[in-house]
């Protein structure tokens, strides 16, 4: 079986992460998504809310699995799970470039390949940190983000979190 991860933050999922999300379930047998937590990061959804997210908009797509990335290496997480490779979407060279040493570090740690996909055109400018600006501000996010995303954003439940450890 041939298994590749996606991880991320996804705070919250867009549209350009679902693109990528679905380009890897059609070459790989399954795909985990790996709901993250950057420790650098101050979060708007919590963790639970994320991954709640994320499996809402992935309920209908089979060979997507969602999981908390947890604690960890992310080499360690792909062997644990027996990846054989990661998939990051890049939306430009700038995305390459912050890319490329993690994938180079990840394959040496453990042997796990990094795939890159090329963002859709039309999703290069989503980012999860301009939509939630966008929305706070007032402005229509409903085009870029699953609807599981934007009810909870048009709910005003979640307030900004800390990620553990900060």
């Amino acid at each position: 079986m041939r298994r590749a991860v996606c991880p991320g933050s996804f705070d919250p999922i867009h549209n350009g992460h679902l693109e990528v999300i679905a380009r890897a379930a059609g070459l790989f047998d399954e795909v985990i998504v790996a709901v993250s937590t950057n420790y650098s990061k101050t979060y708007r959804f919590t963790l639970a809310e994320r991954l709640e997210m994320v499996r809402s908009t992935f309920s209908a797509i089979s060979g997507v699995l969602i999981e908390p990335m947890g604690e960890g290496l992310l080499s360690d997480y792909c062997h644990d799970r027996g990846a054989s490779a990661i998939v990051k979407g890049l939306r430009s060279s700038s995305d390459f470039d912050y890319e490329l040493p993690m994938a180079t570090m990840n394959r040496q740690l453990s042997g796990v390949e990094t795939v890159f996909l090329p963002g859709e055109s039309r999703y290069l400018h989503l980012s999860s940190t301009l939509i939630k600006e966008v929305h706070q501000l007032g402005g229509d996010v409903s085009d870029f983000v699953p609807r599981a995303v934007l009810r909870n954003l048009n709910s005003g439940a979640a307030s900004p979190e800390r990620a553990p450890g900060h």
